[in-house]
């Protein structure tokens, strides 16, 4: 398996994530690479708590407790892949920043785990049922937006958070769930597009 399911993640310009020692990360970081192997050959819906226990060499029992269901267990792979203790890029422009933001994004959508992760965030959407963003996603708003201000400070046009998100975040995003993931190479398009917009807006 890839060093993907080890999860070590970096955003480029940062410094790798910290994760707690321990027997309890040791059984995190087993179960995990236990999901994240069995995802690559099987559907989600068709993974089960016991499948991954014999995967993971972790009893049945430690996985219901801490995680309670494969939902719980696909929430909490899901926080680990996208949360990062790293500063987001502070290179001192606007559009060096979101370059270096933008490509940290597009890379690991390359990655064949990544696509099978998203797509199994999208499978377990059930219609009706309200939705709430993840911490790890209101966190990394928090951060982007933190970064939109210092660009500001330095007296520069700035996007809004949803134009950054829409207009270049989503785009990475929507490709790799239903197509082909653009090549990292074109995130600097789709950041050009992002400051176009600011430019006829100023």
């Amino acid at each position: 398996m890839q060093e993907f399911s080890r999860y070590s993640f970096r955003m480029d310009s940062g410094r790798p994530m910290q994760r707690p020692g321990g027997r309890s990360a040791r059984v995190r970081a087993d179960v995990h690479a236990a999901a994240l192997d069995l995802l690559q050959k099987h559907q989600w819906e068709e993974l089960s708590v016991p499948m991954v226990a014999e995967a993971s060499g972790v009893h049945q029992a430690t996985i219901y407790r801490r995680w309670g269901t494969m939902s719980g267990l696909l929430n909490d792979v899901v926080s680990e892949w996208s949360a990062t203790d790293a500063a987001l890029p502070d290179i001192g422009s606007l559009r060096d920043d979101l370059l270096a933001y933008a490509a940290a994004v597009a890379k690991p959508l390359q990655e064949q785990m990544v696509p099978l992760i998203l797509r199994a965030v999208v499978m377990e959407i059930r219609p009706g049922e309200k939705r709430q963003p993840s911490a790890s996603f209101l966190e990394r708003e928090q951060q982007l937006q933190e970064m939109l201000d210092r660009a500001e400070a330095r007296g520069e046009a700035v996007p809004t958070l949803a134009e950054l998100l829409e207009i270049v975040v989503a785009p990475l995003y929507f490709h790799a769930l239903f197509s082909e993931p653009l090549p990292v190479k074109e995130s600097a398009r789709l950041v050009d597009r992002l400051l176009d917009v600011v430019a006829q807006r100023a």
